[in-house]
Protein backbone atom coordinates (compact mmCIF):
# COMPACT_ATOMS: atom_id res chain seq x y z
CA UNK A 1 0.00 0.00 0.00
CA UNK A 2 1.22 3.50 -0.82
CA UNK A 3 2.30 5.75 2.05
CA UNK A 4 -0.10 8.63 2.44
CA UNK A 5 0.94 12.27 2.88
CA UNK A 6 -1.16 15.22 4.08
CA UNK A 7 0.17 18.76 3.58
CA UNK A 8 -0.75 21.78 5.68
CA UNK A 9 -0.12 25.17 4.04
CA UNK A 10 -1.31 28.72 4.72
CA UNK A 11 -0.34 30.56 1.53
CA UNK A 12 0.89 30.14 -2.02
CA UNK A 13 1.94 26.52 -1.64
CA UNK A 14 4.99 26.36 -3.92
CA UNK A 15 6.51 23.63 -1.73
CA UNK A 16 3.19 21.78 -1.64
CA UNK A 17 3.23 21.85 -5.45
CA UNK A 18 6.80 20.48 -5.62
CA UNK A 19 5.79 17.68 -3.24
CA UNK A 20 2.65 16.88 -5.28
CA UNK A 21 4.75 16.88 -8.48
CA UNK A 22 7.33 14.59 -6.90
CA UNK A 23 4.79 12.01 -5.73
CA UNK A 24 2.28 12.26 -8.63
CA UNK A 25 3.60 9.17 -10.41
CA UNK A 26 5.35 7.63 -7.41
CA UNK A 27 4.89 3.93 -6.71
CA UNK A 28 5.30 4.07 -2.94
CA UNK A 29 3.67 7.32 -1.77
CA UNK A 30 1.01 9.87 -2.66
CA UNK A 31 -0.38 13.18 -1.43
CA UNK A 32 -3.95 12.49 -0.30
CA UNK A 33 -4.98 15.84 1.21
CA UNK A 34 -4.09 19.53 1.33
CA UNK A 35 -5.28 21.38 4.44
CA UNK A 36 -5.33 25.12 4.97
CA UNK A 37 -6.52 27.67 7.50
CA UNK A 38 -6.77 30.31 4.74
CA UNK A 39 -9.77 30.15 2.35
CA UNK A 40 -7.92 32.53 -0.03
CA UNK A 41 -4.69 30.47 -0.11
CA UNK A 42 -3.37 29.80 -3.60
CA UNK A 43 -2.40 26.31 -2.42
CA UNK A 44 -6.10 25.40 -2.93
CA UNK A 45 -5.76 26.11 -6.66
CA UNK A 46 -2.56 24.05 -6.76
CA UNK A 47 -4.39 21.14 -5.06
CA UNK A 48 -7.18 21.39 -7.67
CA UNK A 49 -4.60 21.36 -10.47
CA UNK A 50 -3.28 18.03 -9.16
CA UNK A 51 -6.75 16.69 -8.34
CA UNK A 52 -5.80 16.39 -4.67
CA UNK A 53 -8.69 16.94 -2.24
CA UNK A 54 -8.43 19.95 0.06
CA UNK A 55 -9.93 20.93 3.39
CA UNK A 56 -10.28 24.45 4.79
CA UNK A 57 -10.52 24.63 8.57
CA UNK A 58 -11.10 27.25 11.23
CA UNK A 59 -9.07 28.04 14.33
CA UNK A 60 -11.89 26.55 16.42
CA UNK A 61 -11.89 23.31 14.43
CA UNK A 62 -8.09 23.01 14.66
CA UNK A 63 -7.67 23.75 18.37
CA UNK A 64 -11.03 22.92 20.02
CA UNK A 65 -12.14 19.75 18.21
CA UNK A 66 -10.70 16.44 17.03
CA UNK A 67 -12.17 16.90 13.53
CA UNK A 68 -8.77 17.27 11.85
CA UNK A 69 -7.35 14.25 13.67
CA UNK A 70 -10.39 12.18 12.65
CA UNK A 71 -10.05 13.31 9.03
CA UNK A 72 -6.35 12.40 8.93
CA UNK A 73 -6.94 9.06 10.68
CA UNK A 74 -9.81 8.20 8.31
CA UNK A 75 -7.49 8.86 5.36
CA UNK A 76 -4.83 6.67 7.04
CA UNK A 77 -2.23 9.41 6.72
CA UNK A 78 1.35 8.26 7.38
CA UNK A 79 3.12 11.62 7.33
CA UNK A 80 1.98 15.20 7.89
CA UNK A 81 4.03 17.88 6.15
CA UNK A 82 3.89 21.53 7.20
CA UNK A 83 4.81 23.57 4.12
CA UNK A 84 4.39 27.23 4.96
CA UNK A 85 1.83 26.56 7.67
CA UNK A 86 1.83 29.31 10.28
CA UNK A 87 -0.09 27.96 13.27
CA UNK A 88 1.39 26.08 16.20
CA UNK A 89 0.37 22.41 16.05
CA UNK A 90 -1.89 21.47 19.01
CA UNK A 91 -0.77 18.82 21.48
CA UNK A 92 -3.68 16.56 20.50
CA UNK A 93 -2.46 16.37 16.88
CA UNK A 94 1.15 15.81 17.97
CA UNK A 95 -0.01 12.97 20.24
CA UNK A 96 -2.11 11.39 17.48
CA UNK A 97 0.83 11.43 15.03
CA UNK A 98 4.03 11.06 17.08
CA UNK A 99 7.19 11.70 15.02
CA UNK A 100 5.02 11.89 11.92
CA UNK A 101 4.74 15.68 11.53
CA UNK A 102 7.56 17.57 9.85
CA UNK A 103 8.12 21.23 9.07
CA UNK A 104 10.31 23.22 6.72
CA UNK A 105 11.94 26.37 8.14
CA UNK A 106 13.61 28.88 5.79
CA UNK A 107 16.79 29.35 7.88
CA UNK A 108 19.46 27.33 9.66
CA UNK A 109 17.90 26.48 13.01
CA UNK A 110 18.39 27.02 15.90
CA UNK A 111 19.11 30.54 14.59
CA UNK A 112 16.20 32.67 13.39
CA UNK A 113 13.41 30.42 14.64
CA UNK A 114 10.45 30.93 16.96
CA UNK A 115 7.14 32.73 16.98
CA UNK A 116 6.76 35.23 14.15
CA UNK A 117 9.80 33.88 12.31
CA UNK A 118 8.38 32.86 8.96
CA UNK A 119 8.74 33.95 5.34
CA UNK A 120 10.32 37.34 4.76
CA UNK A 121 10.61 37.96 8.51
CA UNK A 122 13.25 35.22 8.66
CA UNK A 123 15.21 36.45 5.63
CA UNK A 124 15.15 40.06 6.88
CA UNK A 125 16.50 38.93 10.27
CA UNK A 126 19.26 36.89 8.57
CA UNK A 127 20.31 39.91 6.47
CA UNK A 128 20.08 42.32 9.41
CA UNK A 129 22.38 40.05 11.42
CA UNK A 130 24.99 40.17 8.65
CA UNK A 131 25.07 36.39 8.25
CA UNK A 132 27.41 34.98 5.60
CA UNK A 133 25.18 31.98 4.96
CA UNK A 134 21.63 30.87 5.37
CA UNK A 135 19.67 27.85 4.27
CA UNK A 136 16.79 25.58 5.14
CA UNK A 137 16.00 23.25 8.01
CA UNK A 138 13.59 20.33 7.83
CA UNK A 139 12.66 19.17 11.31
CA UNK A 140 10.16 17.14 13.31
CA UNK A 141 7.40 19.25 14.81
CA UNK A 142 6.85 19.51 18.55
CA UNK A 143 4.86 21.78 20.87
CA UNK A 144 7.20 24.76 20.31
CA UNK A 145 7.86 26.78 17.17
CA UNK A 146 10.93 25.48 15.30
CA UNK A 147 12.36 23.40 18.15
CA UNK A 148 11.84 19.81 16.98
CA UNK A 149 14.65 17.42 16.13
CA UNK A 150 16.47 18.42 12.94
CA UNK A 151 16.21 15.95 10.05
CA UNK A 152 18.06 17.85 7.29
CA UNK A 153 19.81 21.16 6.67
CA UNK A 154 21.10 22.65 3.42
CA UNK A 155 23.07 25.90 3.14
CA UNK A 156 23.78 28.65 0.66
CA UNK A 157 26.26 31.52 0.73
CA UNK A 158 24.98 35.07 1.13
CA UNK A 159 26.90 37.42 -1.14
CA UNK A 160 27.54 40.98 0.10
CA UNK A 161 25.16 42.49 -2.48
CA UNK A 162 22.36 39.91 -2.05
CA UNK A 163 18.93 41.50 -1.64
CA UNK A 164 15.99 40.09 0.29
CA UNK A 165 14.64 38.69 -2.99
CA UNK A 166 17.95 36.96 -3.78
CA UNK A 167 18.16 35.35 -0.33
CA UNK A 168 14.53 34.23 -0.62
CA UNK A 169 15.16 32.81 -4.11
CA UNK A 170 18.27 30.88 -3.03
CA UNK A 171 16.35 29.44 -0.08
CA UNK A 172 13.38 28.42 -2.23
CA UNK A 173 15.70 26.64 -4.67
CA UNK A 174 16.99 24.51 -1.78
CA UNK A 175 13.47 23.94 -0.46
CA UNK A 176 12.16 22.71 -3.81
CA UNK A 177 15.25 20.56 -4.36
CA UNK A 178 15.44 18.88 -0.95
CA UNK A 179 11.99 18.83 0.70
CA UNK A 180 10.39 16.14 -1.54
CA UNK A 181 13.53 13.94 -1.31
CA UNK A 182 13.69 14.22 2.49
CA UNK A 183 9.99 13.29 2.69
CA UNK A 184 10.63 10.29 0.45
CA UNK A 185 13.55 9.21 2.64
CA UNK A 186 11.45 9.46 5.81
CA UNK A 187 8.64 7.44 4.27
CA UNK A 188 11.08 4.69 3.27
CA UNK A 189 12.26 4.43 6.89
CA UNK A 190 8.70 4.04 8.21
CA UNK A 191 7.51 0.54 8.87
CA UNK A 192 4.69 -0.58 6.62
Amino acid sequence: MKKRIAIFASGSGSNAQKIMEHFKKHNDAEVVLILTNNPQAYVLQRADNFEVPSHIFTRHEFYQTDDIISLLKNLQVDLIVLAGFLWLVPQSLLAAFPNKIINLHPALLPKFGGKGMYGDNVHKAVLAAGEEESGITIHFTNAEFDEGEIIHQSRFKIEPDDTLEMVKFKGQQLEHQHFPKVIEGLLKKMKS
